[in-house]
């Protein structure tokens, strides 16, 4: 650590990486030996790796820019990927601040990192020996420049940028660096397995329709809000991909499906019933609609409204349970006689001509509480409420 900061910098950050950092940035002074710019960098970022990577957050690992450290995975996500593929050796093809690396590499017996940023493989070369990542190799090159050079490994990974020359976001994969949907084919002539980790607001059936031999597709979410969209490239697969949704929260949901078993399934549209059920962000990304209703035996409310309902509950529902306490509409004297009782509420809007803002005003409820309210339209094409409370099952 001392190559990077002077002994009166480390005091600095070592003394003040707790503080507010607005509060910090208008207090610290700058001297001959302090560049406050450094100084405040690594201390709002380790502010931010405790809660992304907090197995790195009480060591000295060395935080790069902001940019990079938001783009970065979560230690959830990248141990969810170390998971994913082992073997003799591992090629990073666009390391950035290098925590997916990191997680994958112990899986290896050996893996490089590849970065085309300088500064960030010097990072990452200290970040590693502390981190006694042994098996490690750095590499400063472009992707498409490494890619024909490198030596034949048994997975790559590969996160292309999402910005454009403006620093705007992009989702498409032509709009990315490296254009993926270019660079494939080569890819998967270099490596028995490719993972790429792309933009979770890109359509799947876009990605599938552009990029060769994927055998699988990981929606990857964390406390119910979608993370990442992985695909898995492997060399000479002609199998329909295997879509695999997961949800990392106070419990793990999984659910696997396939888009054909998607189109072919039979769906119910049903009046609600006893229990309702909302699926997780991953479900929904994916479009799972149909094949959870196959799959756990439930009705769903509409077809367009991707909610469930049940006369028992069912275990295992990637997604929230609720019991139904009563349904109503936006009748006044209906939603009087529901929830005069209730001081506030947790508003839901599925397929409803109102936004969650404008029900809150309409039903003079304040945010939050123990009562939810899902409001959504019928199997009858009906706009309804539905009150009910959660249950953890």
């Amino acid at each position: 650590m001392e190559e990077f900061f002077s002994p009166e910098e480390k005091t600095l950050i070592e003394k003040h990486k707790n503080d507010d950092i607005r509060e910090l940035a208008l207090k610290l002074k700058t001297s001959r030996n302090v560049r406050r710019e450094i100084v405040m960098q690594q201390i709002a970022g380790k502010q931010k790796l405790s809660k992304k990577v907090p197995s790195w957050a009480e060591t000295d690992v060395i935080c790069p820019v902001r940019l990079s450290l938001e783009q970065c995975s979560s230690q959830t996500t990248a141990e969810y990927k170390a998971t994913l593929a082992e073997g003799k050796s591992l090629t990073d093809l666009t390391g950035g601040f290098g925590i997916d690396f990191a997680f994958m590499s112990t899986k290896f017996e050996k893996a490089t990192y590849v970065e085309r940023q300088e500064s960030l493989c010097t990072i990452a070369r200290h970040n590693f020996g502390l981190l006694g990542l042994k098996n490690t190799t750095v590499i400063c090159d472009e992707a498409e420049n490494y890619i024909r050079r490198m030596p034949d490994c048994d997975c790559i990974f590969i996160d292309p940028a999402r910005r454009d020359k403006a620093g705007q976001k992009t989702v498409c994969l032509s709009d990315c660096t490296p254009d993926l949907a270019k660079i494939a084919p080569l890819l998967t002539s270099k490596s028995q397995t490719v993972l790429a980790k792309l933009s979770p607001m890109l359509d799947l059936k876009s990605a599938l329709g552009q990029l060769p031999q994927v055998s699988s597709v990981h929606i990857v979410s964390v406390a119910n809000e979608c993370k990442e969209m992985l695909v898995e490239m492997k060399n000479g697969c002609t199998k329909e991909p295997e879509i695999k949704c997961v949800n990392f929260g106070k419990k793990t949901d999984f659910f696997r499906f396939r888009i054909s078993e998607e189109n072919t399934a039979e769906c119910i549209c049903a009046a609600p019933s006893k229990y309702l059920y909302e699926p997780n962000a991953s479900i929904m990304k994916a479009g799972a609609y149909k094949s959870v209703c196959k799959a756990f035996g439930i009705k769903k409310l509409n077809i367009n409204s991707h909610l469930y309902t049940s006369d028992t509950v069912v275990d295992g529902f990637p997604g929230r349970t609720f019991e139904i306490e009563s349904v109503f509409t936006m009748n006044k004297n209906e939603i009087r006689a529901n929830l005069s009782a209730t001081a506030a509420a947790n508003i839901v809007v599925r397929n409803f001509p109102l936004s969650v803002a404008e029900l809150h005003k309409r039903l003079k409820k304040n945010d939050g509480g123990e009562v939810f309210v899902f409001a959504t339209t019928d199997h009858i094409n009906k706009h309804i409420l539905i009150k009910c409370k959660r249950i953890q099952h």
